[in-house]
């Protein structure tokens, strides 16, 4: 963590210097914003805390509820979602607070007694080596605070606008540079159905299932139901059931299946309840079911183990239903290549699935993660609106694959248990093969303006085009300090090179890693130039980082290229925290790890989200130059 750059701040650092509060008119509203986010979703408020970070965006977050939440819903954090929280800041304090669940145990009926359940398998919960990160479990309010707490810290002082819906939009491209009117409609007691007006640049919609932003852009969710009822509960309980402290996937003979989850705190824990089955032309309401059925229901399953519940302290009847919408964006099919988009929507407003896969809080952060960089660089007017145009693109894709596996998923947990004694359960083949997919690892995006091609993968074999980037243990040249290479990785719209140093002398200056600084450095295709002859920071688009073979007691740090030992901020400091090396203890390193090839080296473009754009040769500067323009308009140094 860098700070006092400007000078000197006493105080927490995680609290930035306040930017003057928005104007707003006698309904304490704007009349004009850059940005409105509908709901205070864990969606909703991954975007707002990406954008609260610029005074220069000016954001509304509005939400029908009069404040936050405090309970419910979903609870599984993956490894991927870990990750993304380094960037914020927060992934250390979820992690001290969460369950992590480490082990994942299997259940089925007992082959000597069927009416009884048994233990008949056990993994690992995620594969060795996928990630620095673990995979946790925790109220989704916890989420929602952390977003909320950066938010709140952050220069804009961002807060959401409760008791605030959007009814109705209207988008009108020719409108200038608010082409978007946003009828609000109050939703407090006091002033229930009074109507607002807000003009925007842009709008998200993560407003849900029944999102109205959808319907606006003539959005339909399409799918299908299983027409099947399941009870979900947060329970605080007693039980002689083994494995209450395990995330545990019970079938049973005749009374279906449950998910039981740990929860944070080592009392609370979570059951994942198969209730009726539904007929075509029936909803779960009709049922009128109540807690006590989900607890009766988990009680039979469980036998011979006993449930003595002591405090509900919430639960839901849900019916499973996967549906994908046919609009992330508000731009006609036949205008997709002329015309940028102003309206999105995100989260369960375009992708609705059951929620026993632990997918649907992290893929839908995933969207506005993907988004909330684009939206930043466009506004700050470093890059074309169509480069929103993307969104759409990445996130369908990454939208259709989560359906289709939480339809194979949903099968799995409810399908009757037929194996043998002695065989591993069906279940458990299913759980191990979608691990990748669960700790949401396998998004790869799709060649584009953004992602290049996979031309020179040989020189980074574990580090996927296309796929977010994997981090690996290092030092840090000028401290010792060993710590994960992605995590000098934050928030923003900054893109990341990573420049591994192939053999050789790091101070040689007749060297491809030297050849390849001195142009980023000067070349006045380099963004780094650019930023420097506009007076400001070297990195403020693009941060360099550069990672030696060597052991860091075998570099002298004053002997590299300047453009590794920086100076920034009105005193011209100077920045230490560019170059990284190995431990020096032969064991093996990031090079090892992920491939790097030893003898050229590699350059790795890393985009805001964390994911590869391009792998290229050191000697490749021009074509890293080319694709970055491609990004940021050209004029841009600002």
């Amino acid at each position: 963590m860098q700070y006092h750059l400007n000078g000197f701040v006493p105080g927490d650092p995680d609290i930035a210097p306040a930017e003057p509060v928005r104007a707003v008119g006698e309904n304490g509203l704007p009349s004009q914003v850059d940005v409105i986010i509908a709901g205070c979703g864990p969606a909703g408020l991954c975007l707002a805390a990406q954008l609260a970070r610029y005074p220069n965006i000016s954001t509304m977050i509005v939400e029908p509820k009069s404040g936050p939440m405090e309970k419910g819903q979903a609870d599984g954090i993956s490894v991927r979602s870990m990750e993304m929280f380094q960037t914020f800041g927060f992934a250390e304090k979820l992690s001290r607070e969460s369950v992590w669940i480490n082990e994942t145990t299997f259940w089925t009926p007992n082959p000597s007694d069927p009416s009884k359940i048994a233990r008949v398998g056990r993994v690992q919960d995620v594969e060795e080596g996928i990630s620095e990160m673990p995979h946790v479990l925790i109220n989704q309010a916890r989420i929602h605070d952390m977003f909320l707490d950066v938010m709140k810290n952050a220069p804009t002082r961002l807060e959401p606008d409760y008791n605030l819906k959007i009814a109705e939009l209207d988008i009108n491209p020719d409108w200038g540079d608010y082409p978007v009117t946003v009828h609000l409609e109050r939703t407090d007691a006091d002033r229930s159905g009074g109507k607002e007006v807000v003009h925007a640049k842009y709008v998200v919609g993560c407003d849900g299932a029944r999102s109205t932003v959808r319907r606006a852009i003539g959005g339909k969710l399409h799918g299908d139901a299983a027409h099947q009822a399941w009870g979900v509960m947060d329970i605080l309980v007693n039980t002689d059931f083994p494995d209450i402290r395990m995330k545990s996937i019970i079938q049973s003979q005749n009374d279906g299946s449950i998910l039981v989850l740990p929860r944070e705190g080592g009392y609370l824990v979570r059951l994942y309840v198969e209730m009726d089955k539904l007929s075509e032309t029936e909803r779960v309401a009709d049922r009128g079911l109540s807690e006590q059925d989900i607890i009766a229901k988990a009680q039979r399953i469980l036998h011979p183990h006993t449930l003595d519940v002591k405090e509900v302290v919430w639960w839901s009847i849900y019916e499973i239903g996967h549906r994908l919408t046919d609009r992330f964006d508000d731009v006609p099919e036949d205008q997709i290549s002329t015309r940028a988009p102003r309206v999105f929507v995100a989260g369960d407003a375009c992708h609705t699935h059951s929620p026993k896969a632990g997918q649907g809080m992290n893929v839908s952060m995933g969207d506005t993660f993907n988004l909330g960089w684009k939206l930043i660089s466009v506004l700050e007017g470093h890059s074309d609106p169509m480069l929103l145009a993307t969104y759409s693109e990445e996130r369908r894709a990454t939208a259709k694959a989560l359906i289709d596996f939480d339809h194979q998923w949903s099968r799995a947990v409810s399908a009757k248990s037929e194996d043998g004694q002695d065989q591993i359960p069906v279940i458990q083949r299913k759980f191990v093969e979608g691990g990748r997919f669960t700790a949401g690892l396998t998004v790869c995006y799709e060649t584009s303006v953004i992602t290049g091609k996979n031309d020179h993968q040989s020189l980074a074999t574990g580090l996927p085009m296309g796929e977010r980037f994997h981090s690996a243990p290092v030092v840090r040249l000028a401290d010792a300090k060993p710590m994960e290479l992605g995590h000098a990785i934050e928030v923003g719209h900054r893109w990341t090179l990573f420049a591994f140093a192939p053999d050789g002398d790091p101070g040689d200056t007749t060297s491809a890693m030297w050849s390849m600084l001195d142009r980023l450095q000067n070349d006045p295709a380099s963004p780094i130039k650019r930023c420097i002859d506009a007076g400001q920071d070297p990195d403020s688009l693009l941060d360099p980082r550069a990672i030696y073979q060597q052991g860091f007691r075998d570099i002298e740090w004053g002997s590299l290229h300047p453009a590794l030992r920086p100076a920034k901020g009105k005193y011209s400091l100077t920045d230490y925290e560019k170059v990284f090396c190995t431990d020096g203890t032969g064991n093996p390193d990031i090079y090892d790890l992920r491939g790097i090839d030893r003898a050229q080296g590699a350059l790795i473009l890393v985009r805001p989200d964390q994911y590869i754009s391009q792998i290229l040769p050191l000697s490749q500067t021009d074509v890293l130059f080319s694709h970055l323009n491609s990004v940021w308009s050209v004029k841009t140094g600002a």
